[in-house]
C-alpha cells in the first residue's frame, strides 16, 4: 500500500507541474516584456539584465519574451500532433481489429511499410519533398506515428472482441458503434493513456529537432527548435542565445517523461 500512495504522490506532483507549464504556455502574452517578433537593433545581443533577464538575439529581440511565448508554440504543436496520430491510430485500429481478413492485413502491411523507415529520416524526406512548414511537419509525423497506435489498439480490440460480454451484446442486438463505444474502447484505453502520455517527451523532442533543422516552425515565430538554430552560430560569444532555450526543452521534456512514467506505473498492472 506505501508503494502506491508514493506513486499517486509521484502523479499527482507531476500532473500539478506538467498542468501548470500548460496555463503558463496558455498565458503567455500576459507574462512577457517586450514584444517577441520585434527587433531592435540599438539592443543586438545584450547580456542578460535587469530589462532583458534572458539576454537579446542578434536583431535585439527579448529572449525571455521569445522562451515564455514560445512555450504556446511548442507545446500546442506537440498536443495538436498528439491528437492527431491518437485519434486517427484509435480509428484506424479499430477498424482492423473489427474486421480481420483482408481489410485487417491490408492495414497492417502498410503499417509495417511505413514502420521499416527510421522515424525522423522518413519525416525530413517527407518535409523535404512538400516544404518546410509546421504544418508540413504535423503531416509527416502524423505519417509516421499513427502506426504505433493503430497496431497497440487493434491489439488490445483482437483480445476484448471475443469476450463473452461482447458476444453477449451482440446477441441482444447492440450495433458495432456501440458495442465499440460502449464495451470495447472502456476495456482498452487504459493501455492507450500510458502509451500517449510516454510519447509526449518524445514527440516535443522531434517536433523541436525538425525546427532546429530548419524545416518545422519557421523564424521569426518563436519556438524553442529554431530559437537553438538560430543560436548556434553565436555558442561562444552568446552563449544566452542557447542556454534558455534549450533549458526550456529540457525541463518540460523531462516534466513529461517523468509524468509519462507516473501514469503508466498506476495503470499498468505489471508496474502496481
Amino acid at each position: 500500500m506505501g508503494n502506491i500512495k508514493k506513486k499517486k504522490m509521484i502523479f499527482l506532483i507531476m500532473l500539478f507541474i506538467a498542468i501548470f507549464m500548460i496555463i503558463l504556455a496558455i498565458i503567455s502574452p500576459l507574462l512577457i516584456s517586450h514584444d517577441p517578433l520585434v527587433t531592435d537593433f540599438e539592443n543586438v545581443l545584450q547580456k542578460p539584465c535587469s530589462e532583458y533577464p534572458f539576454g537579446t538575439d542578434q536583431v535585439g529581440r527579448c529572449i525571455y519574451s521569445r522562451v515564455i511565448y514560445g512555450a504556446r508554440v511548442s507545446l500546442g504543436t506537440t498536443f495538436l500532433l498528439l491528437s492527431i496520430v491518437f485519434i486517427s491510430g484509435l480509428i484506424i485500429g479499430t477498424i482492423a481489429g473489427m474486421s480481420g481478413g483482408i481489410i485487417d492485413t491490408i492495414i497492417m502491411r502498410i503499417a509495417d511499410a511505413v514502420l521499416s523507415f527510421p522515424d525522423i529520416v522518413f519525416a525530413i524526406a517527407i518535409v523535404g519533398i512538400l516544404g518546410p512548414g509546421m504544418k508540413n511537419t504535423l503531416l509527416a509525423l502524423s505519417v509516421i506515428w499513427w502506426t504505433k497506435y493503430a497496431r497497440l489498439t487493434r491489439v488490445l480490440v483482437m483480445a476484448v472482441k471475443d469476450k463473452e460480454y461482447i458476444h453477449a451484446a451482440t446477441m441482444i442486438g447492440a450495433s458495432n458503434i456501440k458495442i465499440i463505444t460502449h464495451y470495447i474502447f472502456p476495456n482498452i484505453i487504459s493501455p492507450l493513456i500510458v502509451q500517449l502520455a510516454l510519447d509526449i517527451g518524445g514527440m516535443m523532442l522531434a517536433l523541436a529537432g525538425l525546427s532546429f533543422l530548419g524545416l518545422g516552425v519557421q523564424p521569426p515565430t518563436p519556438e524553442w527548435g529554431n530559437m537553438l538554430n538560430e543560436g548556434r552560430s553565436y555558442i561562444q560569444t552568446a552563449p544566452w542565445l542557447l542556454i534558455y532555450p534549450g533549458a526550456a526543452i529540457f525541463i518540460v521534456v523531462a516534466v513529461f517523461n517523468t509524468l509519462g512514467d507516473s501514469v503508466r506505473n498506476l495503470l499498468d498492472p505489471k508496474h502496481i
